[in-house]
């Protein structure tokens, strides 16, 4: 018993639990490959347009690039900026797929063939 003891690891009490590491890398791989799949949709369709919401997404995997990195070290203190980027990237990326979504809309009234 006292092997298995000395095997376990010495985590902080604000370490995430292995669920919720599942949950933020899950979501992190579930966006990719919403951007990847737009992008195509893009190609194959013909409606390059929609390559710009992938393009506006991009804030918003750098945000949770950031929130990942800020738990992954524990939510350090000398880390904090990561947090304010994240809220800062979060913003920009919401503005970024509004604007994305904005052109698509008005290009689809225009016609599928403008899209």
């Amino acid at each position: 018993m006292d092997t298995f003891s000395s095997l376990q690891l010495n985590e902080p009490q604000n370490a995430l639990s292995l669920p919720t590491w599942a949950i933020h890398v899950s979501s992190v791989v579930e966006w990719v490959t919403a951007m990847i799949l737009v992008w195509q949709y893009g190609e194959k369709s013909g409606y390059e347009s929609w390559k710009g919401l992938s393009w506006g997404m991009v804030p918003l995997l750098g945000g949770a690039f950031c929130a990942c990195t800020w738990h992954f070290f524990y939510n350090s203190d000398s880390l904090s900026i990561l947090v304010a980027l994240q809220a800062a990237l979060t913003v920009i990326g919401n503005f970024t797929m509004c604007i994305a979504a904005f052109r698509i809309c008005k290009l689809s009234q225009q016609g599928p063939e403008k899209l």
